[in-house]
């Protein structure tokens, strides 16, 4: 159940005697729809009159049967599409006054004043424009006898919300808008399958992507796929840049590598702000090296398809900071995430090795379940530890194979391709330490290791732990340890997502939109599906949004027979109405009693005559795959970030000639927490979590919850207490401590 409202208001009555209107503008990106739909089901739950305007703004102008009301069962089967179902249409009239008149007039007689746009830059300004505007429309209206002084008393004030949805992700404000992480799916789709067949053939292969303005579609892509070199409009290359890149593919190439990969946003300029192509990298790789290259522009493609389950205004100063040259704080203006993107993409692509070593030994071990990202991982941790000047060590098989000596180096080549893999390439198990202490200890002597990096899930956690505690015992284990959190469980404390929750995600979500659709023209009919995530209700709860489930059975919210009747009950009623499909998911170890095999036999037996049933146990499909670019990316970073931290981390632990680490603070947790990467001590986390169940006692997720409920019409008790940060975005300055003339 939902927390109950402290706010002392009825929220399903806060809406009650206003009007919203919905419209979606610009270009196209997937995930409008979703967007759309918790829009017009969320007002509706409050009493709120819901409008769908048709055609965007042009909708707007010309009124009439382009603003019609939106009902509960209007939205339905919704979610998976791609692109918007109300339309969207590039509009003039609304550029002018006159047209902005007309959409007043419009709204103003419908009583509707909040608008919810979803689009781009032109968009949003175009709502902001509309807004500030609104008095004076409104006295206009009355002068010419359009509308009534009372009607303007009525609708005296507009509310505008915007949410973004444009693949560029161009817009401050936000980490992430609406349809760059399915533009993104789409790009390394592509990229996949070009690059196989370019292995093939040993060849150079250039890919254009969106991003006339922002360079962020280019270096996440970049950053998923390993490739050589990356060009985007926030920090056009140094003089001389064609020696540099061809010196940079020769050295790929003499390494041993089959491919090189050459990255470029369709805004890409040079120092002097003209344009690089990719006709004009293309000649320039085929004349001064004689590859066989072959470039390929994306175009629409990154538009289309169906939204993935993931799913900034460009602001003046950026536009001004790259016009004026100054490109440092272009890339700072876009935010703390695209900055980390860049530095880690320069550190991985452009930083050499060192010529002396630091004859530091660092190694590598997976443990537990494989997921999609680990080898993400595993090589950006070894081409960083590489650049650092260290040896690097491979581990096989976890906790088992550093007991059984099955250790030997790892390459910068060996890596090479791994970003893309799924799967775990070193092999993993589930064997926690604590039975192997004295053979890992003489081991890790045996091999001079002087620190761990642990990608892995709850089992790594808990076998760092393990041995942690043994330090008391084998000084040997006295030395620097980081754990990366890597499961489709999404369930290790100190981390509010892991590596491979993403992947697995996106593949419950897709399974559901496909079983859904296969009972497409069949009679009504109900999916109950199971999902994994151990006692961690993650994934079930993530894909119960995601895919538009009525119900989300999971081991964190009890439930009982009572709750299980309500359920049916409560989808008996939709199935009467024009709603034809069920989704129900449940968490494999939500409850021992309430099986999948029970609740398929409860819903069949009360749903008679009404649906049918059908269930799915999705099973280890989950873990495989390849990783979605959310994963590789964030792999990518947690890697990079993880061999940092032991850098330094090993300095401060050097003494009299040798490692010794045996403070809390040697053994960390890297954890992505809100909008960061942190490191907390195993020994903090301790406190936080549930051995019992593998779980932490305090997840994020599940104050989401309700909103599901919400979504599938069900009439709880909604907390408005909590309320967001206001952050203006407009005044977002460069730091003036800065020089303005790099």
């Amino acid at each position: 159940m939902a927390n109950i409202n402290t706010a002392g208001v009825d929220p399903t009555k806060m809406g009650l005697g206003r009007a919203i209107a919905v419209l979606t503008s610009g270009g196209d990106a997937q995930g409008m729809n979703a967007a759309v739909r918790a829009t017009v089901r969320v007002g509706i739950y409050t009493g709120a009159k819901v409008f769908f305007v048709h055609e965007g703004y042009q909708g707007l102008v010309d009124g009439g049967d382009h603003i019609r009301p939106a009902t509960w069962e209007s939205v339905s089967m919704m979610l998976q599409l791609g692109g918007t179902v109300i339309g969207s249409a590039r509009c003039k009239d609304f550029q002018t006054r006159e047209g902005r008149l007309k959409g007043a007039f419009n709204l103003v007689k419908l009583g509707v004043t909040n608008l919810c746009v979803i689009g781009g830059d032109g968009s949003l300004t175009g709502a902001n424009i509309f807004r500030t505007e609104w008095s004076d429309l409104l006295k206009d209206l009355i002068s010419k006898g359009k509308i009534t002084k009372e009607e303007a008393k009525t609708s005296s004030h507009l509310n505008i919300v915007g949410m973004v949805g444009s693949i560029d992700n161009d817009f401050c404000g936000t980490d992430m808008t609406i349809g760059t992480d399915s533009a993104l799916h789409r790009i390394i789709e592509v990229v996949d399958s070009i690059t196989t067949t370019a292995q093939s053939h040993q060849r150079a292969f250039i890919l254009e992507v969106m991003g006339r303005h922002c360079g962020y579609l280019a270096l996440v892509t970049a950053l998923a796929c390993g490739a050589d070199w990356v060009f985007i409009p926030e920090m056009p290359p140094d003089d001389g840049w064609e020696d540099h890149l061809c010196r940079r593919l020769t050295e790929t190439r003499k390494a041993g590598s089959r491919l090189n990969v050459i990255i470029v946003a369709e805004g890409a300029i040079n120092k002097e702000g003209k344009p690089i192509t990719c006709d004009q990298l293309k000649d320039l790789v085929t004349k001064r090296l004689g590859y066989d290259t072959r470039a390929t522009i994306l175009g629409h493609v990154q538009r289309g398809g169906t939204p993935s389950a993931f799913d900034r205004v460009l602001t003046k100063d950026v536009t001004v900071a790259m016009n004026e040259g100054r490109f440092d704080d272009a890339i700072k203006l876009r935010g703390r995430s695209f900055e980390n993107n860049w530095n880690t993409y320069k550190l991985l692509a452009h930083v050499r090795p060192p010529e002396t070593k630091s004859n530091i030994n660092v190694a590598i071990l997976n443990v537990g379940a494989p997921c999609a990202g680990m080898n993400a991982a595993v090589r950006a941790a070894v081409r960083i530890g590489i650049i650092q000047g260290h040896n690097m060590l491979a581990v096989h098989d976890g906790f088992e194979g550093l007991a059984e000596e099955k250790i030997e180096p790892i390459t910068w080549n060996t890596v090479g391709d791994w970003t893309g893999k799924g799967g775990s390439e070193l092999g993993t198990k589930r064997v926690l330490p604590g039975k192997y202490l004295e053979e890992i200890s003489l081991n890790i002597a045996k091999y001079n290791i002087h620190a761990l990096v642990i990608i892995g899930g709850f089992e790594a956690f808990s076998g760092a732990l393990e041995m942690v505690q043994g330090r008391g015992r084998y000084e040997e284990l006295c030395i620097p340890m980081v754990i990366i959190p890597a499961t489709v469980s999404n369930n290790v404390p100190g981390s509010d997502f892991s590596i491979g929750a993403d992947t697995a995600l996106n593949t419950i979500t897709t399974t559901c939109d496909r079983i859904k659709q296969s009972a497409a023209g069949t009679k009504r009919r109900v999916f109950i599906i199971e999902t994994m995530g151990g006692y961690c209700g993650y994934l079930a709860t993530m894909a119960g949004l995601s895919a538009g489930a009525d119900a989300a059975y999971i081991y964190e919210e009890k439930f009982g027979i009572r709750d299980l009747e309500r359920n049916v009950e409560h989808l008996v009623e939709k199935m009467k109405t024009t709603v034809k499909r069920g989704l129900i998911l449940r968490n494999e170890n939500c409850n021992s009693n309430y099986t999948t095999d029970f609740i398929f036999n409860l819903y069949s037996e009360e749903g008679n005559g009404v649906f049918d049933c059908r269930k799915n146990v999705l099973g280890h499909m989950q873990q495989g795959g390849t990783p979605t670019p959310f994963d590789r990316n964030f792999a990518t970073k947690m890697g990079a970030k993880a061999v940092l931290w032991l850098t330094e981390k090993l300095k401060e632990c050097y003494r009299h000639g040798r490692i010794f680490a045996n403070t809390p603070d040697s053994a960390c947790v890297l954890g992505m927490r809100k909008r960061g990467l942190v490191l907390q001590p195993l020994a903090e986390l301790k406190e936080e979590t549930d051995f019992e169940h593998r779980i932490p006692k305090n997840q994020w997720w599940l104050k989401l919850r309700p909103i599901m409920k919400i979504l599938a019409k069900y009439k709880i008790s909604l907390d408005t207490s909590e309320h967001a940060l206001m952050e203006h975005v407009i005044s977002k300055k460069p730091p003036v401590h800065m020089s303005l003339n790099k």
